[in-house]
């Protein structure tokens, strides 16, 4: 038997979508300067492709969501830059910040209950070709983030309040 080559969307209106574990793997791009995810986009890879930056704005977080940020373009003005939905809701985990100019590796927390943004600069806080880094909501204020980004400079955290 032939495995058709065609792709099928499985859905069945909701608004928050339909999983379908294994099949097809969604990838936004070509945002422009800001995008507001979806919950039924779970589990798709966004990517920071624009040099003057893209604000991605996570939707409010439903227990096993998950979102994967991809730079596939340097960023060399404004920020690449993830912000949960409302103030009351939180990143938790750490993110590694790998090079800058004494090649160093350093480990930038989120504590679960200020940190509302990461934000990329394009030099020491990241947003170089190649950083990457996922979200998964654990519960209906907080999302964990693991990841790395890659910096030039003296490199520093890209976590932020606001």
């Amino acid at each position: 038997m032939a495995v058709s080559s065609v792709l099928e969307r499985l859905d069945y209106g909701s608004p928050s979508g339909c999983a379908a574990v294994g099949v097809h793997r969604d990838v936004i791009s070509g945002v422009g300067a800001t995008r507001t995810l979806l919950q039924g986009e779970s589990g798709a890879l966004c990517l920071m492709d624009r040099a003057a930056g893209v604000t991605y704005t996570l939707p409010t977080p439903v227990v096993g969501m998950q979102f994967e940020f991809q730079t596939s373009v340097s960023v060399t003005s404004n920020a690449a830059k993830v912000i949960t939905a409302a103030a009351t809701q939180f990143l938790l985990g750490t993110i590694q910040v790998i090079g800058g100019t004494t090649e160093t590796t350093v480990s930038a927390d989120a504590n679960g209950t200020t940190i509302v943004a990461i934000s990329s600069n394009g030099s020491t806080t990241g947003g170089l070709i190649g950083d990457r880094y996922r979200v998964t909501a654990i519960s209906a204020t907080q999302w964990v983030i693991d990841g790395y980004v890659s910096g030039s400079g003296t490199v520093a955290t890209p976590f932020a309040t606001s």
